[in-house]
Parts: C-alpha cells; sequence; structure tokens
C-alpha cells in the first residue's frame, strides 16, 4: 500500500500527467512508498474514490487544473467524509493564485502554489513524520532546472504506446500578455541540454514517436531549439510527429534551414497570434510584430511542411467583433491548417482583471471562466460568437472538409460567411456538440446548394472528396443521386501519423 498518492483528473485518457511525474520523480527516498494514480475528469467520483481508498494512502497529492476544479472539488469533499484522517494536498495552477476564494482550497489540508517539484517531497516528509507544517498555504521556491530529476523514465510502456509524451526544455516566458499565467513566470530557464537531449534518446530509443514540448517559447533560444530539432532530425522515421509552441515573430535563417529538411507531417508550431490589432496588443501588454509574424507564416506555410496551428482571441479588451473579424480574415489568407478560436478566460492570478472596470469585462464565475460580454461585444453577440468558434472547429479545422469549408466563404470575408454558416447550423441542429459527421457533411451540402445557391454536382463532388478523406468509402444516402469517382484507397496509413493532421496532409498533396 502506497503512503504517498499523486493523482489527478486528465481532460481524457491519452493526456498523461506531466506534472505528477514530476513530483514523483523527486520524491527522493520517499519515492518507494508512493504511487501514481490517473483518472479522467468525467468519469464517477464514486469509482475515484474507491481506488484511492483500496490503497489506504496517508496523503493524496492532487493536481488542479482549470479543466478539472469541478471534478476535483468533489473529489476532495468525498475523500474527507470516507478518509477523515487522510492529508489531502493540492498543487497546480488552478491552486496557486487567489486561494482565499475555493472551496476546493477550504476543504484539503494543505497547498502548494508555484512549482511543487521539490516542495512537494519537503512537505510529504513533514507528515510522514509527524512534523507540523507551518501552514495550510506553501509558497514553494522556484527550482532550479538543473536541481530536478528529470521525470521521463516515468512514462511507462502503455504511456509510450497510446499517450502524448509531453516533456519540457525550458520554463517560464519572457513576455507579458496579461490573459496568460506564463507572464507571471520570468525568468525563463533552461534544463541542461546534454540532460535533456539524454532523456530524449531513452525515450526515442524505447519506442517514442509522438513528443508534445510544452516549452511557452520553443524558439526564444535559438541556439538550444536548433540542436534539439537537429537531434530529431538525425533520427526521423515515419511516424515521428513533434509538436512545439513557438514565438511566431521568430523564425531567423538559423532555424529556418532545419525546419526544411522535415517531411511534410513531422513538425507542428503552435503559433500564438491572438489578435492583429495593435491597440488591443498594447492595451494587453503583448509585444509581437505583425508584419515579420506574417512573413513567417507564408515561409512555413510555402516553403516547410510544417502543420500550422494558429490561436486567436475572441473577447480581449478593446477587441469588438469587426476587429475581430478583420483580424480572423487575416489570418485566413495566411493559410494555417487549423485556426483555433479560444474564447478569452480569466486565468486565476492573471493581471488581466485590471481592465474589468474600464472594458466592462463580464467573465462566468465558475471554470473555465469565459468571457460573458465586454463593453464592446454584448452577450448575444458574444454567444454567437462562441458557436462560431465551435462551428469553426467541427468544419475548418477538423481535416474533414478541407475542399468544402472553403467554398462557404467563397467570394466573402471568410468571417462573414463562416458566421452565417455557424448561425444557419445552429437554427438546424440547436447545438454545437455531438454531431455525427456524416450529419455535418449533408449540412456542408446543403447549406451550400440551397443558401449559397452552388451547383449541385461540384458541390457534391467537394463533399465527397472530402468525406472519404478519413478512409471512409460508404456513400451517405444524400450524394447517391450524384455521379461520382469510385472510392479511392485510403492513403496516408502510417500508424503514427495523427489523424487531423493526417487528413489535412493529405487535402494538400
Amino acid at each position: 500500500m502506497a503512503e504517498i498518492l499523486l493523482t489527478t483528473l486528465n481532460a481524457r485518457y491519452a493526456h498523461a500527467s506531466f506534472g505528477l511525474r514530476y513530483l514523483l520523480a523527486n520524491l527522493g527516498e520517499l519515492a518507494d512508498r508512493a504511487e501514481l494514480v490517473e483518472f479522467v475528469a468525467n468519469a464517477p467520483i464514486s469509482d475515484m474514490v474507491a481506488a484511492i481508498a483500496a490503497r489506504n494512502p496517508r496523503i493524496v497529492g492532487i493536481g488542479v487544473y482549470i479543466w478539472n476544479v469541478a471534478a476535483a472539488t468533489r473529489l476532495v469533499a468525498e475523500l474527507k467524509r470516507v478518509l477523515p484522517a487522510v492529508k489531502i494536498v493540492l498543487g497546480g495552477p488552478e491552486v496557486s493564485y487567489e486561494v482565499d476564494e475555493q472551496e476546493i482550497v477550504r476543504l484539503a489540508d494543505h497547498v502548494i502554489t508555484g512549482e511543487g517539484d521539490l516542495a512537494f517531497a519537503a512537505l510529504s516528509g513533514d507528515l510522514l513524520n509527524g512534523r507540523t507544517p507551518s501552514g495550510k498555504i506553501i509558497a514553494a521556491p522556484l527550482p532550479a532546472l538543473d536541481a530536478l530529476r528529470l521525470p521521463y523514465h516515468l512514462y511507462n510502456d502503455e504511456d509510450l504506446a497510446h499517450r502524448v509524451i509531453y516533456v519540457e526544455a525550458s520554463r517560464g516566458c519572457p513576455y507579458t500578455c496579461e490573459f496568460c499565467l506564463s507572464a507571471l513566470e520570468i525568468p525563463v530557464r533552461q534544463t541542461p541540454l546534454d540532460r535533456f537531449l539524454g532523456e530524449m534518446r531513452a525515450l526515442f530509443d524505447r519506442g517514442a514517436r509522438r513528443f508534445k514540448f510544452v516549452d511557452r517559447t520553443f524558439n526564444l533560444n535559438l541556439r538550444t531549439s536548433r540542436t534539439i530539432l537537429e537531434f530529431f532530425l538525425e533520427r526521423y522515421e515515419p511516424g515521428l510527429f513533434l509538436h512545439f509552441e513557438m514565438i511566431p515573430d521568430r523564425f531567423p535563417e538559423s532555424l529556418r534551414g532545419v525546419i526544411q529538411r522535415f517531411p511534410d507531417g513531422a513538425l507542428q508550431f503552435e503559433v500564438g497570434v491572438q489578435t492583429f490589432n495593435d491597440d488591443v496588443a498594447l492595451l494587453i501588454s503583448r509585444r509581437q510584430d505583425n508584419a515579420k509574424l506574417e512573413e513567417n507564416l507564408r515561409f512555413l506555410r510555402d516553403q516547410t511542411g510544417v502543420h500550422v496551428h494558429a490561436d486567436l482571441i475572441v473577447g480581449l479588451p478593446g477587441e469588438s467583433t469587426a476587429s475581430f473579424a478583420a483580424g480572423f480574415d487575416r489570418l485566413v489568407a495566411l493559410g494555417p491548417q487549423e485556426i483555433q478560436v479560444g474564447m478569452l478566460k480569466r486565468l486565476r492570478g492573471t493581471p488581466i482583471v485590471r481592465h474589468d472596470a474600464e472594458w466592462q469585462m463580464v467573465y462566468h464565475p465558475s471554470a473555465p471562466y469565459e468571457v460573458i460580454s465586454t463593453r464592446l461585444i454584448d452577450a448575444n453577440e458574444m454567444t454567437a460568437l462562441r458557436g462560431f468558434a465551435k462551428f469553426w472547429d467541427l468544419v475548418a479545422n477538423s481535416g474533414n472538409f478541407t475542399d468544402s469549408a472553403p467554398l462557404v466563404w467563397e467570394g466573402r470575408s471568410p468571417f462573414v460567411g463562416f458566421f452565417e454558416f455557424a448561425t444557419w447550423c445552429h437554427a438546424r441542429f440547436q447545438r454545437s456538440w455531438g454531431i455525427p459527421l456524416i450529419d455535418l457533411a449533408q449540412a456542408v451540402f446543403e447549406f451550400l446548394v440551397e443558401v449559397r445557391a452552388r451547383e449541385r454536382q461540384s458541390t457534391a463532388e467537394a463533399i465527397w472528396r472530402d468525406y472519404q478523406r478519413g478512409g471512409r468509402a460508404d456513400r451517405p444516402a444524400f450524394l447517391r443521386p450524384f455521379v461520382l469517382a469510385p472510392p479511392r484507397a485510403r492513403a496516408f496509413a502510417d500508424a503514427g501519423a495523427l489523424p487531423r493532421q493526417r487528413r489535412h496532409q493529405q487535402a494538400h498533396s
């Protein structure tokens, strides 16, 4: 039986908890008395409690995040009823700020704020040895990364085969964007590069082929980022997939050459555009060279095989719907495979709250704390924009409609054209979730021929090409009246490729 149980509620099974593995790796002599057990946030709380109680721990450490705080609060309340003697220790970004306002903090015994890699081990030693900690809230000193034991050996064979493998070469961010917790994490700290590459070599040798870097600014240190990319390029084989968060206006020639050498689909870059409105960027302390950003995105799309995932935020202070629409159209013209339209969230601890009065910012009081309205966007308009974002993800980002989605806004502003489609879809389905692909395909077809008055045969051909892209050969009933090409042989059968990215790649091959 483990005396220390580390647990969290992941958004889905495929997400392995990186933070808990860091805590376990740095428990020192207590590691043999600890166990890591992960749950999925939508699982029954009673099942989680039973699994924890069966191990009879003395300490339960729980990672709390914006996506699991509601379920985690219920878990802590139930654990305190079933195991009243257990010491519950919380950590994670959701409980590192505004702790006095949170029910989950009230229920727990201790909360470690900040990076708890070493602080959790110290607290656990005190609790197991009967020493009374100095207080309930423990502010963890910022650990030096060269003092930490790296956690990658704790990914087991099942993790390597079925889950996202998170890695990091650095922590922190030099920028001060007020909507982001990373703005509070200055300075940027680097893991010793030789140690890091040794761990990556071990993971690769064990069969890991999908690596998601959580560094907030991977291309900040150009020597380090180039060395890491070259490390993986030397080992490239089909199925290798690397995800990085990149600063969008920082792609000098020293980095471009190595990026161009990767085969199509091996790299995914997440680039945070967030806003093209210079006044809004200044208001929220975001530094960004938009001209350089545009040049870099054109380079990535025209001269590399990188899958580009670009982020844009709805509801920033000072941003109107018209301003957002102009930025959205500008981004669509640059051709990223995916545009993640995210609603502004008031993350705990972020300085975005300083704009609440002037810009009449209203947020939902419960996680994920999405914006409800602003001075420039009322609640009804914000709700419509939220629907726009969801249908954009279902249709444009999914890769299921790479031929037919652009027809929705053909000859129009992409924002205006797709906004009309999203509004039409919401009226048709009365929801933006749980829509079967075949129903969504029929909706795209009917919108194009009935609302846009497109020619039926060519529209059916576009939908049929899209429908087959995921390997489907059955012809939907609404397409049967048309003379269409026979089903194509399934392409991109490489098991290492990710389906969403593969569909985008296939569309442009």
